[in-house]
């Protein structure tokens, strides 16, 4: 995946609590077997109201989403993240959100920023004010910035999410920075018992 150091653009205000991952992106979907193009399925249902957000063309592109507690509650289907990153999104806001939703977005490298209720309202209310209201998160500072006179929101990160955000390491990079370490462990194992294909070859 992507390394991700800082985004700067524009934001893209969901004022609802408790969206689950179903309403992110609906089971119908699941049968696809590519991991892009969900994006265009993305909150399939809200979208046929006018009024959605979505449907705002003064939003398009924004890479930041800032939105309510509890955000990707629901099933553990990671379409979800992936969803909402092949909409273009690097970055999401909440006051907080679903343990296993976190996580998968870790994985492919969308940044997920946990900010007091008050400021995600600020950050929202400023952005539905405002259509192309850009702020700017900076993961290496750890800050959310929103270009006025205030100091940039501190948010706080595991430490080996954000190395791993970083880096741009998904679970097979990972792996693979100690291949030497599993070929060496392969090849002192006895002829009877399993191998892997690359200790084989």
């Amino acid at each position: 995946m992507e390394p991700f150091r800082k985004v700067r653009g524009k934001v893209l205000p969901l004022d609802r609590a408790d969206v689950d991952t179903d309403q992110i992106i609906p089971a119908k979907y699941l049968k696809r077997i590519e991991r892009t193009g969900f994006g265009q399925f993305a909150f399939d249902a809200w979208r046929k109201d006018p009024a959605f957000v979505l449907n705002d063309r003064r939003y398009d592109g924004a890479q930041i989403l800032v939105t309510g507690p509890n955000f990707g509650c629901g099933s553990s289907r990671e379409h979800a993240p992936w969803a909402l990153q092949d909409m273009g999104l690097r970055a999401i806001i909440a006051p907080s959100f679903a343990d296993i939703f976190r996580n998968n977005c870790a994985k492919i490298g969308l940044l997920t920023v946990v900010l007091p209720q008050q400021e995600v309202d600020r950050i929202i209310a400023r952005a539905e004010d405002a259509p192309g209201f850009e702020a700017e998160v900076d993961l290496e500072a750890q800050t959310v910035s929103l270009g006025d006179a205030r100091p940039p929101r501190h948010f706080d990160i595991d430490p080996f999410v954000k190395h791993c955000l970083l880096e741009g390491l998904d679970d097979i990079s990972l792996t693979l920075k100690v291949g030497a370490a599993i070929a060496a462990f392969e090849s002192k194992r006895p002829p009877f018992l399993p191998t892997t294909t690359a200790a084989r070859g």
